[in-house]
């Protein structure tokens, strides 16, 4: 089990960095953690739609072709994975804001639901790491051994032995990617928000083509010249994401303060003197 352990440190940080985050932006901008909800079923409901086209494109249509030893190919492909991730995810987020999340208009909430996106796909991949190491450990160690078919151990085994093979530091780019993709996040979230604050529709299509541009430079920079220069890459677009969360940064909206009610006046008679007939009529009041 202990050889296993960068893949549960990556397990675990991926899991722990976008809640940490999540709880970092509640303090600091006091905002709900609802948003944070709202940002999860977004991400989620986006790949409802999402998983499925691209499959209907590459899988059953074949409209896009797939030998990504063609340099020409792989262009294609990669500026199509981004265009897909970048639409449907967008628009998404825009929908979200605006039928869900109306109320969304500071940049604390636009935090918190880009926290709530990019942090459910965290944590999906993390628990998606811990589970397959957990497994992979128990089979290594002779336990489980039942539910491997016979004539699966062979791979079974060959993946054990690549994942025990990998450098930790290519072991935890994972956790690493994660931060460089909720950087990005909270700057689409944002992006997409000045939909509303602004009144520009523009807006939306710019947050498209940053998201797309993230994920074609990934797709094609780990196929062309592999994991380290990928995120060395990935870390100068979150630079750059990171630069533009600051841009648009505004300050939370101040609830504004209730003036005290003036005192109430004393209750007498119109006079001020009281008469033995009005101290009569009181006992009945």
């Amino acid at each position: 089990m202990f050889a296993f352990w960068p893949y549960f440190l990556g397990s675990i940080l991926m899991i722990a960095m976008p809640l940490v985050l999540g709880w970092w932006i509640a303090k600091k901008r006091h905002v709900r953690w609802g948003l944070f909800f709202i940002g999860m079923v977004t991400f989620v409901g986006s790949q409802i739609f999402h998983i499925p086209f691209n499959w209907l494109i590459l899988q059953r249509w074949q409209l896009i072709p797939q030998d990504t030893t063609v340099l020409t190919n792989l262009i294609i492909l990669s500026i199509f994975l981004g265009l897909s991730a970048g639409v449907f995810e967008e628009v998404a987020r825009y929908l979200t804001y605006r039928f869900w999340a109306k109320d969304a208009r500071s940049w604390g909430a636009g935090l918190m639901l880009g926290a709530g996106h990019g942090g459910v796909e965290s944590i999906l991949i993390g628990l998606s790491v811990g589970v397959n190491a957990v497994v992979l450990a128990a089979v290594s160690q002779g336990q489980l051994q039942g539910i491997v078919p016979p004539e699966q151990m062979s791979v079974v085994d060959n993946q054990v032995s690549a994942m025990l093979a990998a450098p930790v530091g290519l072991v935890l780019l994972g956790p690493l990617e994660r931060v460089f993709a909720l950087s990005a996040h909270l700057a689409l979230s944002l992006m997409v928000m000045q939909v509303f604050v602004r009144r520009q529709i523009g807006w939306l299509a710019l947050a498209i083509l940053w998201h797309a541009m993230l994920d074609a430079v990934a797709v094609f920079s780990v196929s062309t010249w592999g994991p380290y220069v990928t995120e060395a890459l990935l870390g100068a677009v979150a630079l750059a994401s990171v630069g533009i969360i600051f841009w648009l940064r505004t300050p939370e909206p101040i609830e504004p303060e209730l003036e005290p009610l003036p005192p109430a006046a004393p209750v007498g008679p119109p006079d001020g003197r009281l008469s033995e007939e009005t101290l009569e009529k009181s006992k009945y009041s």
